[in-house]
């Protein structure tokens, strides 16, 4: 099987850089190229990160929720901003080195879950509870 081309890296990079604060051209980019909703921007060093990454660690609900709704791959940091705590709970149960692994850019879990303001707070308590 054929692999197709790898999307243009400056559409990536943009797409990553416009998820941290810009709604509107993050729809437009996804409109021109749906499959920018999974990819991933590699800063060096081993730190990669999707559009919905860059959402999780800024506050960006609304770029999460649309990210998601078009397909984007829930992690545990977007759930952790977005205040999903049943998600957030069981993948620390299971994985409980997960509790804090570094996110994009080495932010961690808790910090996501700060950014996530009042609708993750349950799960920021939560989090520093394990502590």
């Amino acid at each position: 099987m054929e692999r197709p081309p790898p999307i243009a890296p400056e559409l990536v990079n943009e797409f990553v850089l416009k998820a941290h604060k810009d709604l509107d051209r993050v729809k437009e980019l996804l409109a021109q190229e749906p499959k920018l909703v999974n990819a991933c921007w590699d800063w060096g060093g081993g730190d990669f990160e999707t559009a919905l990454g860059a959402a999780a660690h800024t506050g960006r609900r609304e770029i999460a929720e649309f990210l998601l709704d078009n397909g984007a791959r829930l992690d545990i940091f977007a759930a952790a901003m977005l205040g999903h705590l049943d998600v957030v709970k069981a993948a620390i149960s299971t994985y409980p080195l997960a509790a804090n692994a570094p996110g994009p850019h080495g932010i961690p879990l808790v910090t996501h879950a700060k950014m996530g303001g009042e609708k993750a707070r349950p799960l920021l308590e939560y989090l520093q509870s394990l502590d």
